[in-house]
């Protein structure tokens, strides 16, 4: 069996936002990089938000898209 880093950010929603889980918990919903290494800070995951390592395929699985995609929400 195949098991998953501890976070996972899901496909963007329609308002542009992606959700984020951490060990299955739903920890928010991030309309950046920052917001998710907040999220990931403040879960206990790793440390200060500039350090955090979001192209690291062992803490982070993107899905629906890569660290780079965060579509603008409808006008």
């Amino acid at each position: 069996m195949t098991e998953h880093p501890p976070v996972i950010v899901h496909p963007p929603t329609p308002s542009g936002g992606r959700r984020v889980t951490v060990r299955g918990q739903i920890v928010g919903l991030a309309h950046g990089r920052g917001d998710v290494a907040e999220f990931l800070r403040r879960a206990g995951v790793a440390g200060p938000a500039e350090d955090i390592r979001l192209d690291d395929p062992r803490l982070v699985e993107w899905r629906g898209g890569s660290l780079n995609d965060w579509p603008m929400p409808p006008a």
